[in-house]
């Protein structure tokens, strides 16, 4: 195919004229992406359709189907959400810090966009409305990137979301869907240094390595979801259940739901038949450690033997891995071993507990008597979100509108010279 350089060219003078915006340009931009959203609505389910058939006919499961789908509530789910980016902060030329010098020099650090951020993400359909509205908000172009199961769906919304952009003023190409799936044209965009400025992948871990191994751009990292829920043995045991059920069940085909439940062996054997019980309500295949079988099905609850490949596996899917530990450093040392920093949880009634558990868990988000689906830019007040970074530099944890600027310093005199 031709060279997507163009593109990204194209993509990198847009950037240049989205930096200088106001936000009364992208605010109005971004509504008319939203009903743009909202009159192709029909187009962009139809094309969904047969994303979804494929995707059936390829033997898709029912998380990865959810995940997929698209139909009229969920598309004005999307326009909405690009609409709540205009009520949140502009973070374009927010000035973080100021301080004075013994010479009289003034200095700032301001923010100002990254540039060009290329988006590269697998089946979420959404993703393509929910990056394209942050990085136009924090005045940067998009290059997006979705997966072949998905390829109908993004190009039916970033089409409308670019005429919502023009119609405005505003370059259309600070919104572009990449015209190819393959990884030819993933590896080019790869080598793009000076016209991508960041590049965020989301999606399966053999993609991410891809991209992590091939890149010459700066990468973020949205790595792995293998969250862990440690009941503690002061946990409040019915909490503690409602917390497990919704972490693992609500939504099991997303990167913050649980994938490991840990249980202290002082509450084991009066918690765990209960939330056995609650979560194969919900169609959850258990796999446990040997203790774990044994209490579960002396209490008639169905339950699998775990496998060593069961322990820091993200499942994607109705499936959780239940382990009794001996108390909090086992649960410490089995996070460290085998947690993907993410998310991780831990319920207790115990102050003390919390606070060693808050202070030696590393992850981008640790919750204390709250379920791992809180991991989310919409949830935690940061409005829609580009991804869930892994990775500890520039970004860690849920990536909104500030974590897609970055600062420069800005330093006012009067005539001074060193």
């Amino acid at each position: 195919m031709p060279s997507l350089k163009p593109l990204a060219q194209a993509a990198k003078h847009a950037a240049r004229t989205l930096a200088n915006a106001s936000t009364a340009q992208k605010d109005d931009a971004l509504r008319a992406m939203a009903k743009e959203l909202r009159a192709a609505s029909a187009a962009i389910c139809e094309a969904n359709t047969a994303d979804v058939a494929a995707a059936k006919a390829a033997g898709k499961n029912e998380a990865f189907l959810d995940r997929l789908t698209l139909d009229g509530p969920r598309v004005e789910a999307m326009a909405k959400a690009v609409e709540a980016v205009c009520g949140l902060a502009d973070p374009v030329g927010e000035v973080t810090e100021r301080w004075t010098r013994p010479n009289g020099l003034v200095v700032r650090k301001v923010r100002l966009p990254l540039g060009v951020v290329l988006m590269i993400y697998e089946s979420r359909p959404n993703v393509t409305s929910d990056a394209a509205a942050l990085c136009l908000k924090s005045g940067n172009a998009a290059i997006l990137r979705g997966g072949s199961e998905s390829f109908a769906s993004n190009h039916a919304l970033a089409k409308a979301l670019a005429r919502g952009v023009e119609s405005v003023g505003l370059p259309a190409e600070v919104v572009q869907l990449v015209p190819s799936t393959d990884r030819a044209s993933l590896l080019e965009l790869l080598t793009f240094e000076g016209l991508i400025d960041l590049c965020i992948p989301r999606g399966g871990e053999g993609l991410i390595r891809f991209v992590v191994e091939n890149a010459r751009v700066p990468v973020v990292k949205h790595y792995q979801g293998v969250c862990h829920v440690y009941v503690h043995a002061a946990a409040d045991l019915a909490m503690a259940e409602r917390l497990i059920v919704n972490a693992k069940a609500s939504r099991p085909g997303v990167c913050n739901a649980a994938e490991c439940l840990l249980v202290d062996r002082a509450v084991a054997s009066k918690f765990l038949p209960a939330a056995g019980r609650a979560l194969v309500a919900k169609r959850v295949e258990l796999r446990g450690d040997e203790e774990t079988v044994r209490l579960l099905q002396a209490a008639d609850v169905p339950v699998k033997a775990a496998q060593p490949e069961d322990w820091g596996k993200e499942f994607l899917d109705l499936i959780l891995a239940v382990k009794v530990v001996e108390g909090l450093d086992d649960a410490l040392a089995h996070i460290a071993r085998y947690g993907s920093e993410h998310t991780e949880a831990i319920a207790t009634k115990d102050p003390a507990a919390a606070q060693r558990f808050t202070r030696e868990v590393c992850a981008s988000a640790v919750m204390v008597n709250a379920s791992t689906r809180f991991n989310d830019g919409g949830e935690l007040g940061l409005g829609a979100e580009v991804g869930i970074s892994t990775s500890r530099l520039h970004a860690f944890g849920p990536m909104g509108l500030k974590e897609l600027t970055s600062q420069k310093y800005v330093v006012e005199g009067d005539g001074q010279v060193r």
